[in-house]
């Protein structure tokens, strides 16, 4: 995590070392989902786990949140269904994902044609000149609380990693939903 302000909220870092690790990965990446898991207790309960994740005997806060990746996500059904099929074990005290996407800057919406389903949408955003691509990674806790990272390709550089709670509000609803009963 040597990227990550150590000021920030275990869950903003939490999100930023998750897009570390995307990052490292490169581009035209599948999208990927992580447990989180309080690592104080992580240590305390799985100390073999631990010591295999790297998280030995180092110092700490005991509010550090670690990132576990899970298996890889289908391909074959859409990422909302998916997520709908997840449920998370009680030691689990968050998730994120990170997924690439193209987005378009607000004033191209006007251009948008009328009557487009949504396949052809995503070919229309594929063409269009000022589409952008961006990682996203967006993180919740069974608590409620949130937060995102944006990078994009164009400045991929982690200083250019925008991050806030609230920078993909679609995406971090239906990671809260995997914690519903």
């Amino acid at each position: 995590m040597s990227n990550t302000p150590m000021a920030a909220s275990p869950l903003t870092r939490a999100v930023l070392e998750i897009d570390e690790y995307a990052s490292g990965l490169g581009w035209d990446q599948p999208a990927r989902l992580f447990a989180l898991v309080d690592t104080a207790r992580l240590r305390t309960q799985e100390p073999a786990l631990a010591a295999q994740l790297g998280l030995g005997d180092e110092p700490e806060t005991p509010t550090g949140l670690t990132p576990i990746e899970q298996d890889e996500i289908p391909t074959d059904k859409a990422l909302d269904e998916f997520l709908g099929t997840i449920a998370w074990p009680d030691a689990v005290v968050g998730c994120a994902i990170t997924v690439e996407r193209l987005m378009l800057p607000p004033s191209a919406e006007a251009q948008v044609p009328d009557g487009l389903g949504e396949a052809q949408l995503a070919k229309w955003v594929a063409r269009h000149p000022e589409r952008q691509e961006v990682r996203m990674t967006v993180a919740v806790l069974r608590d409620g609380a949130r937060e995102s990272a944006l990078r994009l390709r164009e400045k991929d550089s982690p200083t250019e990693v925008l991050t806030g709670p609230d920078l993909v509000p679609g995406l971090a609803e239906a990671l809260a939903a995997t914690f519903e009963d």
